[in-house]
């Protein structure tokens, strides 16, 4: 009999589908159900249409690589191997430092241009200076134009291109409104600054998951060129209560998968799976 390839592309945070009732939100977004709907469906297919022996490789991207790998070492009687790419499956508990997606996007500045990386930096305290005068938070509207439109795709070298081709002289927002300007390109007239995505299925669906099983610990020190702000375990457990009456179990996802000690986990059980990264990819500090 012939063998025919199946391929699995997992699913990534942004195809989440979330209903209104909160009820039902352990069984549309918990990563265990998901591989487990794969297994399921792949078995019943592969029945269906007589190939049982038809290799299955799984496929997938950010939250879609870690179903990816995780699938694999789930279900290696289902999936011969899986390709992951950007899939931070590392980033929980403390095996990856909390700044490490800053630090990489950090890493990216400085390597585009040093200037462009210090003018961010140092804009922080401005701004804050700034907004703390009387009608402060209507000047830095002002000057960055701002809106309530759809969130803006920021590529690092037109923004640095603009940062640092403002004109001589310039003060630190007046540069960083250039970068904006470069990045947006055109394609928008305003700044989105807002962060109230409560109406996305995506952004519900990731919420709840953060909140009950991807405890993912990011957070920002001083080392990187954005505003500090530390991951704070319990603050994080007063949100997740407040939004949806749950309290996060930072630990469930290595006592699941794993994730200490992976190298020799992956020696043992993890055979065929590829661990895919950008060298820009913030997330390859998780990886």
């Amino acid at each position: 009999m012939k063998l025919h390839w199946v391929t699995v592309i997992a699913t990534s945070a942004s195809c989440l589908k979330m209903p209104n009732n909160s009820r039902h939100f352990w069984y549309t977004s918990s990563s265990a159900q998901a591989i487990a709907d794969y297994a399921d469906i792949l078995i019943h297919i592969k029945k269906k249409l007589r190939a049982r022996y038809s290799p299955v490789i799984a496929v997938g991207g950010s939250y879609g690589g870690m179903l990816a790998s995780w699938f694999r070492l789930k279900y290696p009687h289902v999936v011969l191997g899986a390709l992951a790419s950007s899939a931070p499956i590392l980033y929980f508990d403390d095996i990856t430092p909390n700044d490490g997606y800053y630090a990489v996007a950090t890493r990216d500045f400085q390597e585009e241009s040093q200037s462009c990386y210090e003018t961010i930096k140092e804009s922080w305290d401005e701004m804050d200076r700034i907004a703390s005068l009387p009608d402060g938070l209507s000047t830095l509207s002002k000057k960055f134009n701002t809106c309530r439109c759809s969130s803006v795709q920021f590529v690092i070298r037109l923004l640095c291109q603009g940062i640092d081709g403002a004109p001589k002289g310039s003060d630190i927002l007046s540069r960083i409104s250039e970068g904006i300007a470069s990045a947006r390109k055109g394609h928008l007239s305003c700044l989105s600054v807002s962060f109230d995505d409560s109406e996305s299925e995506t952004y519900e669906g990731w919420s709840w998951q953060t909140c009950t099983e991807m405890v993912m610990p990011i957070g920002r020190g001083n080392e990187t060129m954005f505003f500090p702000s530390p991951f704070n375990l319990t603050e994080f457990n007063q949100q997740c209560k407040r939004s949806y009456g749950v309290e996060p179990r930072p630990h469930w996802s290595t006592t699941y998968y794993g994730g200490h000690d992976i190298k020799l986990v992956l020696e043992r059980f993890g055979s065929n799976i590829i661990f895919s990264n950008g060298l820009k990819d913030s997330y390859s500090s998780g990886g």
